[in-house]
């Protein structure tokens, strides 16, 4: 028999259908690859915009401060997941100061060893926040009003914090907090 649409016989067409491909399966793998292709193209910016922003990540990401160039006696301010955080590289004298107050005398009862990490009592890292309104204490740069105790001192409401950030006198209830950190060697620390 022969097929009069395309001039050959009904085996010819068979045997076309049962293994060579056609000019059909050619469209139909073109057409499948083109819809594969425009659905990843809109997947992906689908995707991505359910990934936090890079502003997000970096509020809330650890950050590594290089505490090389905080001299002795000084400190530094800087920012972490939006609160302002002290670091103040204490002297000797500040650290022995600290050491010999009586625990028991403290409105908020903590010794110095258990805000500073061992080995590393030279470094304080504070949360730069009063706890009474949320003021901004002075004290990290010398020369700045310190306080009644050489640490830190809330001009808004008189809270007068020790070298080890714990409140000593004012309306403050609780010691300056403390932020997560780590010590990655021994000038370099991770906060967060």
């Amino acid at each position: 028999m022969i097929d009069n649409r395309r001039g050959r016989t009904v085996a010819e067409a068979n045997a076309t259908q049962a293994g060579d491909p056609t000019r059909r399966d050619m469209l139909f793998l073109a057409t499948g690859a083109m819809g594969a292709v425009g659905v990843a193209a809109l997947a992906v910016p689908f995707v991505r915009q359910l990934a936090p922003n890079a502003q997000t990540v970096a509020a809330g990401a650890p950050i590594e401060v290089d505490l090389t160039p905080v001299a002795e006696g000084q400190g530094i301010k800087l920012f972490w997941r939006g609160k302002l955080v002290f670091v103040r590289h204490r002297t000797k004298a500040e650290i022995d100061e600290a050491a010999k107050v009586t625990v028991a005398s403290l409105p908020d009862p903590q010794p110095d060893s258990a805000r500073v990490k061992p080995g590393k009592e030279q470094f304080l890292v504070v949360y730069g926040i009063c706890t009474h309104l949320g003021c901004v204490p002075m004290g990290t740069a010398p020369g700045e009003g310190r306080g009644d105790f050489n640490g830190w001192f809330c001009p808004c409401h008189g809270s007068h914090y020790d070298t080890a950030g714990r409140i000593r006198k004012g309306p403050a209830p609780k010691n300056l907090e403390i932020p997560p950190y780590a010590f990655l060697s021994d000038s370099k620390i991770r906060i967060g």
